[in-house]
């Protein structure tokens, strides 16, 4: 399969796996267990939604290799990874807030954000109605409209982020914020990086930085920002909470300056 097709199989999937999370969650949630911290939740429609894709890229893709929040690793023979998190934003899922996503990434190389090459790329928002897809080379788009990051903020970023669920994160988490909004217009916190990502590859957000994200929470809206003529750069590898840093160009370097000058913080 060339880049596009594969960005068209993710599309489907991720449009199908979005609409059973949309339907579970009319139907209402059930909680499954806590992840990281009681605040960091999964739900029965995190199981279910990573099993329907499973499934269909077994059927449509049964060498490639698999990297999910719910259900691990598992390496492939084709040399490609399908890196997928099936509702990145749980707790606004589980409170009914719209802002969550089906995030799903065909990369290739190793299974690691620093080796792999991205395909392809689908974040389905079910609740939003939209749907952002990637290929290598082709672009990202939204509903027939390529998409672009922002070149030029002269009244200021506009920028996302996110805090991790861990309380003792949350003063460096803080520091980070006053550090940033030097160069910020506002801040917005929307509690899904692929959606947040995704934005910034469409020129809504003009940039985005979070610490602690795992790879599935970032590899597909990467891939968007990337092919949208944007810079996506991770700090701090050698601790337990990387930095991403994600914008346009000019955007990117000063806010990778920034978060660079306060260290790692908590």
């Amino acid at each position: 399969m060339s880049a596009v097709e594969l960005g068209a199989l993710a599309a489907d999937i991720a449009r199908e796996a979005g609409e059973l999370a949309k339907r579970r969650r009319g139907e209402g949630v059930s909680l499954a267990a806590t992840k990281s911290t009681l605040a960091d939740i999964v739900t029965e429609a995190d199981r279910e939604v990573e099993q329907l894709i499973r499934e269909r890229l077994r059927t449509e893709r049964p060498g490639d290799g698999f990297l999910g929040e719910e259900t691990g690793a598992e390496r492939g023979s084709t040399g490609l990874t399908w890196v997928v998190d099936p509702i990145d934003g749980t707790v606004n899922y589980a409170y009914g807030i719209g802002a969550y996503s089906v995030s799903i990434a065909v990369v290739e190389g190793e299974p690691d954000p620093e080796q792999w090459d991205g395909v392809a790329a689908a974040v389905s928002a079910p609740a939003l109605g939209e749907l952002f897809t990637a290929a290598r080379g082709e672009g990202a788009w939204l509903d027939g409209i390529r998409l672009r990051v922002t070149d030029e903020t002269p009244a200021g970023a506009l920028l996302g982020t996110g805090f991790g669920y861990d309380p003792a994160t949350h003063d460096g988490d803080l520091a980070m914020v006053r550090r940033v909004m030097t160069m910020a217009r506002d801040l917005r916190r929307m509690g899904s990086a692929a959606i947040d990502l995704s934005y910034v590859a469409a020129g809504r957000l003009d940039g985005f930085f979070e610490r602690g994200l795992n790879p599935w929470d970032f590899a597909a809206g990467a891939i968007l920002v990337r092919e949208a003529g944007g810079v996506v750069s991770r700090l701090e590898l050698d601790t337990a909470r990387p930095m991403l840093v994600a914008g346009g160009a000019a955007v990117h370097d000063r806010l990778r300056s920034i978060v660079a000058g306060a260290g790692t913080g908590a």
